[in-house]
């Protein structure tokens, strides 16, 4: 298995990683603004289960489909770039606030919520790309089974996202409850979470590889 050199150094990669904003921060942001701490931690378990996904793949060698057939990776980019803009679409249309619904706003369930989460990792071939690039790096063939030291790597970046993400989850949540106490602003939240899933989309289907 990995010697505990490599992993302080690998967490050391992930917390910096991690630390920095990105993308998955910002939907967790969002969405705990928008619904509260809850529906984030239901956020970045989806994307954490996503992440195993995408370090499976990794260890079977499913992601150098991506290198090897480049419009395997296109299909699965506008597959992730459809889905968010549905996501976007579906925000935005909905009446009453995500914090005080209406009759005609049915609060989104955790499961819901997970399940759009890990979709929204899974389908990003960047993060498929992120895991090929950054795990070999610290894996030693010599040290036992390639596949068991990618998914402890996985384990150990998830961790470092559980606490990083975590802080921000617990301190964003707060906003939104703020927010629901002012009539003009109930809004914002839900506005906030429908752009952040259009910039994501937008993001994805024209960033192409860099």
């Amino acid at each position: 298995m990995l010697d505990l050199s490599t992993l302080a150094l690998f967490a050391t990669a992930c917390l910096v990683l991690t630390a920095t904003p990105g993308p998955d921060m910002l939907l967790i942001a969002s969405r705990s603004i928008s619904q509260g701490r809850a529906s984030g931690f239901a956020t970045l378990a989806g994307i954490q289960v996503g992440t195993y996904c995408h370090a499976l793949a990794a260890a079977l060698g499913l992601s150098q489909l991506f290198l090897a057939v480049p419009i395997a990776y296109d299909v699965v980019r506008y597959a992730g770039a459809a889905y968010l803009l549905y996501l976007a679409w579906k925000t935005f249309r909905s009446t009453g606030t995500a914090l005080s619904p209406t009759k005609g706003l049915p609060r989104h369930s955790i499961a819901t919520v997970f399940r759009q989460g890990l979709l929204t990792n899974v389908l990003n071939p960047k993060m498929a790309l992120f895991v090929l690039a950054l795990f070999p790096q610290f894996v030693r063939p010599a040290d036992g089974a390639v596949a068991l030291q990618i998914m402890a790597l996985a384990t150990v970046l998830n961790l470092i996202g559980l606490v990083v993400n975590g802080i921000v989850i617990v301190s964003v949540s707060r906003l939104g409850r703020m927010f629901s106490g002012h009539g003009r602003l109930r809004r914002l939240p839900q506005l906030l979470l429908g752009t952040v899933f259009a910039g994501l989309a937008v993001r994805l289907a024209f960033d192409g590889r860099r």
